[in-house]
């Protein structure tokens, strides 16, 4: 598949153009989902609470859910799609038409990355951390996905005393390069996380995989990789997942903006997190729903085409009943933001000492259940 061009997320309106967009652009939310938590993870402080499940098992639980609008799933290499069971993998997209969209390098999990992976000190591991990045390009490649997520979980520090922080993060990039270059046309989707399970993960907030992306792209120099960047398309991109954006006091609509801005947020996260905390993946909008409709108002603003991949972590409901309540915050969201005056909106931003107080007076009315009983908002000022 040829990259999906994001570079119109950059593109810079005035006023009337952005209003004029506002009002003909709708979010066409298409939902993914990760094969991992399709059976339950091992936990620090309790047993299981469900059966394990292997990968037919979990793609059984998938093809169920095409009809309520399960699109896409998602899956780490080699642990969950591997060369030994890809043809399961091709035979269920063939016949269920819900497509693999990424295979992630599983780059956190092995007793070799103790001290990191792309970022590792022991020359032997980070060739190994190296090698398994190679070779999930490949199977992306192989497989015809959309882009591959990168989350460094691993790669990063507790006692910062005499790191040397800028080889730390030298090594990762110059990873992640060499592997771009070996398998080149394909995109990375980067998704940071600020801790857990180190004490300080690298480019752990949204402006530092920013950061990473321009970093990354100035040392590639396969042809065909210098070609799209000469072309404007971006291929160190960015997945920010909600639950990491907060753990790290960052603003969400704010936050994903960084990316947007630059035509790099390939793909998106989603769940909900109280701020700070641990990774909770808890369902969308379950915490912060006022969150949650600021960012679907910026990712309408900037013309957002992508997935919506549902992260969460369901221990205590079956996965398919929370994989549809997910679907439906969203979509329920979605809703919220296209019924906006975003004309009165928009007013409000551009003339804040004329419209004192009016958005969050007409929000409230667009959150009342009875807005009705409240009394009634004067026609803002234009």
């Amino acid at each position: 598949m040829a990259l999906r061009d994001l570079r119109q997320q950059a593109t810079r309106r005035g006023p009337d153009e952005l209003l004029a967009h506002l009002k003909s652009f709708e979010l066409e939310p298409r939902f993914s989902a990760g094969i991992w938590y399709f059976s339950p993870a091992g936990s620090r402080f309790h047993d299981k609470y469900k059966p394990d499940l292997n990968i037919e098992q979990r793609l059984e639980i998938a093809a169920g859910l095409k009809d309520y609008g399960l699109a896409g799933l998602e899956a780490h290499y080699p642990n969950e799609i591997n060369e030994d069971n890809v043809e399961l993998w091709r035979e269920f997209c063939a016949d269920t038409g819900i497509k693999l969209i990424t295979v992630i390098p599983l780059l956190f999990w092995d007793e070799a990355f103790e001290w990191g992976s792309l970022s590792n000190p022991l020359p032997e591991m980070r060739k190994i951390a190296v090698d398994r990045a190679k070779a999930t390009l490949r199977m992306n490649k192989r497989l015809d996905t959309e882009f591959a997520v990168v989350w460094p979980g691993i790669d990063g520090y507790e006692n910062p005393f005499g790191v040397d922080f800028t080889a730390m993060r030298d090594r990762f990039v110059d990873g992640l390069v060499e592997a771009m270059d070996e398998v080149p046309g394909l995109r990375i989707a980067f998704e940071p996380k600020p801790y857990e399970p180190r004490g300080r993960i690298l480019f752990g907030t949204t402006v530092e995989g920013v950061m990473l992306g321009n970093l990354v792209e100035s040392k590639l120099t396969n042809p065909e990789n210098r070609k799209l960047l000469d072309e404007g398309h971006k291929l160190c991109c960015m997945n920010p997942e909600i639950g990491h954006v907060l753990m790290g006091y960052e603003d969400l609509a704010y936050a994903f903006s960084w990316p947007l801005s630059e035509g790099r947020l390939a793909h998106s996260h989603w769940n909900s997190q109280p701020l700070g905390n641990y990774d909770q993946d808890l369902n969308v909008g379950v915490v912060s729903p006022e969150q949650l409709d600021a960012l679907m108002y910026t990712l309408k603003m900037y013309g957002y085409t992508g997935w919506f991949g549902i992260d969460i972590n369901p221990e205590r409901m079956p996965v398919a009943t929370a994989l549809k309540i997910n679907m439906d915050a969203i979509r329920a969201a979605n809703d919220r933001v296209n019924a906006i005056d975003h004309e009165s909106v928009l007013h409000c931003q551009q003339h804040p000492d004329k419209t004192r107080g009016w958005l969050e007076a007409y929000l409230i009315r667009r959150r009342a259940l009875k807005p009705e009983k409240l009394p009634p908002l004067s026609v803002v000022s234009k």
